[in-house]
């Protein structure tokens, strides 16, 4: 059987999304909710990220329970999204569900956040870093 790229392998989980996925890429499309542009099933060099807002290298992860079973390897994965500046945020499906108005507020006040301030390789440059 063919391994699938980055690429290939987003587009399945797209069209394998469960409904905490869906709600809350149906509030974060087409900048609905944070004025931010959101991309759902990112690659990220090896990885595929649920939702990610590259202006403010925001990852937005919506995790079931099969996700604790798997913490060894979400780490692994974490720590390289971070160590290209991202920072990851992760809701459990049941709080996007039940908590919808609460889980955006909490994403609109880090995307607004990251998003005013300039990455630190633009400060370099104009001489501030």
């Amino acid at each position: 059987m063919p391994t699938l790229s980055p690429q290939q392998f987003a587009r399945s989980l797209r069209l394998d999304s469960t409904d905490a996925e869906h709600r809350l890429w149906y509030y974060l499309r087409a900048r609905r909710s944070t004025g931010m542009k959101f991309r759902r099933q990112h690659p990220i060099g090896p990885y595929v990220v649920d939702l990610v807002c590259l202006r403010a290298r925001l990852i937005v992860e919506v995790d079931g329970g099969q996700h604790q079973e798997r913490a060894s390897i979400d780490q692994r994965r974490d720590q390289y999204l971070r160590s290209r500046g991202f920072l990851i945020m992760r809701f459990w499906n049941n709080d996007v569900l039940q908590r919808t108005a609460e889980v955006l507020e909490e994403i609109y006040k880090v995307t607004q956040a990251r998003a005013a301030v300039p990455p630190l390789s633009r400060l370099r440059e104009r001489g501030r870093g």
